[in-house]
């Protein structure tokens, strides 16, 4: 008879083969029936304190790969989370231009390899056009236009940046609502909700912790098959969450979609709350990178209707609002329209981003403009801020 230690240690080994057996099936299963529809992207996320607000962003100093059938692409992070593989210096070195980007995953660039994002690309149109340039990339994927606000006015001035850059996607309007972090009184004015979003930042703090998971996010379709689901059940539950709070705002009916960070557009109808709601966080950005001497650029990043066509993520009432408080645009149609139907200007699979190409539209547009006459205040004003 066995005595009873080794009766357990043998039940351990016999579920940990059990487990290890049925993990091989799932992962066999998954990569025959749904590897073109699962992706290996991991979020890495985790929780930043700015001033009164909790947020989240990107671990620092993390090297991780995102995979699809589309390819795989390698993300380095800094010390503060930004996709940078350097720091920089607080204050800036003197003579130099900097740009901070801000924006969800487009600006972030998933599916894009490091170099190749809008905002490496702008770093290296300057630099070989003679003028020193750190471009600060401080995409995060989800991030809502609330979000970016929040980051601009309690962490992102502390760089003093020459420029900010605002990656605006389709998707913001409804990602505003998830945040909660800010809302608008019956006369329309932006007001302060709330002081916290870190939605899924607990259960990554603590499984991206452990090593064997975190290989399994880069590595097991089955992992990330049943993952995403997951995060897609939390993140419909936020959207509900978002909609209901807006009631009596007139919230759009589709609030309540189940998106993941796909380029594609998933709110069907805007409600004039959503559209009142992004222009009145733009128009703060605006309004505080005016104050301080900033350039502020807003980019329409194009929503994907196939690879090689797109639709603006501007509605008009935003494109009106924006024009009127002299907010500068660089929109997608007057950008791209030359390529569509002959350009791959989002990924064909995957979650469908913008492509390198695109990328680097946006890049070098952004780059003419900081490079024409009079763009930009004299450094020696600058520097006496």
């Amino acid at each position: 008879m066995l005595a009873p230690a080794t009766r357990v240690l043998k039940n351990l080994a016999l579920t940990a083969v059990t487990l290890a057996v049925t993990l091989s099936l799932g992962e066999v299963a998954v990569r025959l029936l749904y590897k073109e529809r699962t992706v290996l992207f991991p979020r890495y996320h985790t929780d930043y304190q700015y001033g009164r607000y909790k947020i989240r962003g990107i671990r620092p100093n993390t090297e991780y790969w995102m995979s699809s059938v589309d390819g795989s692409w390698k993300i380095v992070t800094n010390s503060r989370g930004f996709r940078n593989a350097r720091d920089f210096t607080n204050p800036k070195p003197a003579r130099t231009l900097r740009v901070l980007s801000l924006g969800d995953s487009h600006t972030q660039g998933y599916e894009v390899r490091q170099d190749f994002t809008f905002s490496a690309v702008l770093e290296r149109f300057l630099n070989r056009r003679g003028v020193r340039a750190e471009v600060i990339n401080a995409g995060v994927s989800g991030y809502s236009t609330a979000e970016a606000l929040v980051f601009l006015e309690n962490e992102g001035v502390r760089y003093d940046p020459d420029v900010v850059v605002l990656g605006f996607f389709l998707n913001d309007f409804e990602d505003n609502l998830k945040a909660g972090l800010f809302g608008l009184d019956a006369q329309n004015r932006l007001t302060e909700e709330k002081y916290e979003h870190l939605p899924g930042v607990g259960i990554q703090n603590l499984i991206y912790n452990v090593g064997i998971i975190r290989w399994l996010s880069e590595n097991s379709y089955f992992y990330s098959l049943l993952f995403n689901n997951v995060w897609v059940y939390f993140k419909s539950g936020l959207a509900r969450l978002g909609a209901e709070a807006s009631v009596g705002r007139k919230p759009s009916p589709s609030a309540a979609g189940d998106d993941i960070e796909y380029a594609v557009a998933t709110t069907a109808a805007l409600s004039d709350y959503q559209i009142a709601l992004g222009a009145a966080l733009i128009e703060r950005m605006h309004r505080f990178c005016r104050d301080r001497g900033m350039r502020f650029i807003v980019i329409d990043v194009p929503s994907w209707v196939w690879p090689d066509r797109f639709q603006s993520s501007l509605p008009q009432g935003l494109e009106e609002r924006l024009a009127a408080a002299r907010v500068e645009l660089i929109q997608s149609r007057p950008l791209l329209q030359s390529y569509e139907g002959i350009a791959e200007l989002h990924l064909p699979r995957g979650h469908h981003h913008i492509s390198e190409f695109t990328h680097t539209l946006i890049g070098l547009e952004i780059g003419r403009r900081l490079l024409a006459p009079d763009a930009l205040p004299e450094r020696g004003e600058r520097d006496r801020r």
